[in-house]
């Protein structure tokens, strides 16, 4: 019998019970590749594989395409607002009070008063507006976004100030000097790396002058001999000479932080008390809720902002804004329990040791338990470390990691030990953790 009339069909492959629960086009694509491999190996003098063989290899490769789809994970790493993981976590609370809104039609763009076409931003913006003080605010779909509208409505063709040691990039490529570029708006350098001063403003005023933009240095620290200006002093400058001021905040946060951190990141409360013109931050950092750019200011410009062609590409769905409502409202009404990034920032040492010792007991195979640092992540107070606890496994470091990472738990490597830092952890996540840790330590066995 010829090798080639050994290749199974197609619709042989897909009837296999193996495939049943799967994506039957993308189990053809590959199923085809497979066979075209297996007509090459023929061509070169080689036997056709066995039908069982051939099945295990199509799973294999299906199995791989599976690993790249957005799937749970554990976070162990200790990083809260951990970038590579989704950053900031929402509460089921906060989702279920939103699901009626998603899964149903909703009043997005239409008055229920005046049974006409309304604005999707007035009920987020009046929430965002009162939590945190300022007039007004509009949500787009990142701070990049925001950043990038601001610009372009208010200094293209124009001049927008800003000192060289704030021209930063982070993760992703994002780019300061390229995104003011491409917004239109003229980069004016002021000053120097590690020192500018009110001087540097004052001398870079002029006819061109449209704006003072000050960028929140979100991923790195200078240190030693540097100097900035304060926002407010920025502010004050920018009305005196009828230009606006505006800050890229990077992370916004309301109320106080643990850990002495609320001394070292700049408040949106205390912005809003000085009277900066507007100011942009993540919805997913600190503030614990969805992806989105959130934009506060003066009314008036908030209102220009709204009136910018650009704004259609940039907004944000039904999705979004029904979860992010559901966060601000939960601030207000002081539900902080409902707030996923707040809640394990604000654990103790004494609550996460007594974590460590709640798993250990469950352990067929009790793990250290260590003390050490960490840091909240998403680029938010770079080199300010918080404490926590982990549990250090034995062995090689990278092969624990493989092997953790394999079960969907993300560790962290440290001082050559494999470690599970239980700042991230989830409560919903601790029972399948303790499998995993049972799990590689019977196979270890």
């Amino acid at each position: 019998m010829s090798e080639f009339k050994k290749l199974p069909q197609i619709d042989k492959i897909l009837k296999c019970p193996e495939f049943k629960d799967k994506i039957s086009s993308f189990v053809t694509e590959i199923a085809r590749d497979e066979i075209e491999f297996q007509r090459a190996q023929i061509s070169l003098g080689k036997p056709c594989a066995e039908f069982e063989k051939i099945i295990k290899n199509i799973l294999k490769r299906y199995e791989k395409f599976q690993r790249s789809s957005l799937q749970k994970v554990i976070n162990a790493t200790g990083v809260i607002v951990h970038t590579n993981l989704g950053r900031s976590v929402i509460d089921q609370e906060i989702l279920n009070r939103a699901k009626d809104i998603i899964c149903s039609y909703s009043n997005l763009e239409y008055s229920l008063d005046k049974g006409a076409r309304s604005n999707r931003y007035d009920y987020v913006g009046s929430l965002l507006a009162n939590l945190f003080g300022f007039e007004d605010a509009i949500v787009v779909n990142n701070n990049a976004s925001a950043v990038f509208l601001v610009l372009n409505t208010f200094a293209k063709n124009g001049e927008a100030i800003i000192s060289r040691g704030e021209l930063v990039e982070i993760g992703g490529g994002f780019r300061v000097p390229e995104v003011m570029l491409n917004s239109g708006a003229i980069l004016k350098e002021i000053g120097t790396t590690n020192k500018t001063n009110i001087d540097d403003y004052k001398s870079a005023i002029g006819e061109n002058s449209k704006m003072i933009l000050k960028v929140h240095r979100s991923n790195f620290d200078i240190v030693g001999f540097s100097k900035e200006v304060d926002m407010s002093e920025l502010s004050n400058l920018a009305r005196k000479h009828d230009i606006l001021d505006y800050y890229d905040l990077g992370s916004g946060y309301i109320g106080s932080l643990p850990y002495g951190l609320e001394h070292k990141e700049i408040s949106l409360a205390s912005l809003a008390k000085n009277g900066v013109s507007l100011v942009s931050f993540s919805g997913d950092k600190l503030f614990g809720s969805v992806q989105c750019g959130i934009i506060l200011g003066k009314k008036e410009l908030v209102e220009k902002l709204k009136k910018n062609q650009l704004l259609r590409m940039l907004r944000v769905d039904k999705v979004i804004i029904s979860i992010l409502s559901e966060s601000v409202k939960a601030y207000i009404n002081r539900e902080f329990e409902l707030i996923t990034t707040l809640k394990y920032l604000y654990k103790s040492i004494d609550e996460l040791k007594e974590l460590a010792n709640k798993i250990n007991e469950n352990l067929k195979s009790p793990l250290k338990v260590v003390d050490t640092k960490t840091f909240v992540g998403g680029g938010t107070m770079p080199n300010k470390a918080i404490p926590s606890v982990a549990l250090a496994l034995s062995g090689d470091a990278n092969f624990n990691e493989l092997k953790f990472r394999k079960k969907n738990v993300i560790g962290r490597i440290e001082n050559g030990e494999f470690l599970l830092d239980l700042r991230s952890v989830l409560d919903s996540d601790l029972k399948e953790l303790i499998e995993a840790i049972n799990e590689i330590g019977e196979a270890n066995e």
